[in-house]
């Protein structure tokens, strides 16, 4: 099979679209492709750049030319159907997770979220704690149950809360914020760029004043490269044991 071939399929396996983060992980393990080294990346970059089956969503992620109606309606593009909205939701949400995964935190999603679409696969299946850690009272557990994706430290207690505004308010996220600010914790709004203007002017607000220099604000085109950039670390890092 050719190297060409074995990403077309990775990606058709994926759901029709894929970061690169996600083709380095699975396009080298498709039987019968031949790569002639255990670090791959710059073969993988180049395929789909390069060849007419594939087209590039936004930086660090790829679809399938003869899918691109169909991939671009899912992340919000094309089409403004809250459903779909979603779907672009749920699949940088568990890019989140997987980064943390890969930077050796336990990570964790609301329970109304565990069976939300991820790629092929659910975010329970990638996220790796079933249950948030009891790391203060019981109150402020469950407000942390509610954000979209927390990191957490080998000592139970949070490093980093995520929430991925898509198309919500981001006011309500950083009041979700503001109750947590007594711990050593890093926050994160998640959101396509045409939102920072809107994030700058919300964190501004008096209310905020206690954690504005810790929020920071992602995009998305950010989480994808974050996400690919890791991806090719923890692959170098397999492949040099």
């Amino acid at each position: 099979m050719k190297q060409h071939e074995a990403v077309l399929l990775a990606m058709k396996q994926n759901g029709g679209y894929a970061t690169l983060g996600q083709l380095y992980q699975t396009a080298p393990k498709i039987p019968g492709s031949a790569w002639g080294t255990k670090t791959p990346f710059a073969s993988i970059r180049r395929i789909v750049q390069t060849h007419d089956e594939f087209f590039k969503i936004r930086p660090g992620l790829w679809g399938l030319a003869a899918k691109k109606e169909k991939v671009m309606n899912l992340f919000g593009d094309q089409n403004d159907k809250e459903k779909l909205r979603e779907y672009s939701h749920y699949f940088f949400q568990g890019l989140i997770v997987e980064i943390g995964n890969y930077k050796g935190f336990k990570t964790f999603v609301p329970n109304q979220d565990k069976n939300k679409p991820f790629a092929q696969k659910k975010l329970g299946d990638v996220s790796s704690l079933p249950n948030m850690y009891d790391f203060t009272y019981k109150n402020v557990v469950s407000r942390a149950r509610t954000i979209d994706v927390a990191w957490l430290n080998s000592r139970k207690y949070p490093d980093s809360f995520f929430e991925v505004e898509h198309s919500t308010n981001i006011y309500n996220s950083l009041i979700k914020f503001t109750e947590l600010q007594d711990f050593r914790a890093n926050f994160y709004i998640v959101a396509d760029k045409r939102r920072k203007l809107e994030f700058e002017d919300k964190i501004e607000q008096s209310a905020f004043v206690s954690i504005k220099g810790r929020v920071k604000f992602w995009d998305y085109d950010f989480i994808s490269n974050f996400h690919s950039r890791i991806s090719e670390l923890a692959a170098l890092e397999r492949a040099s044991l």
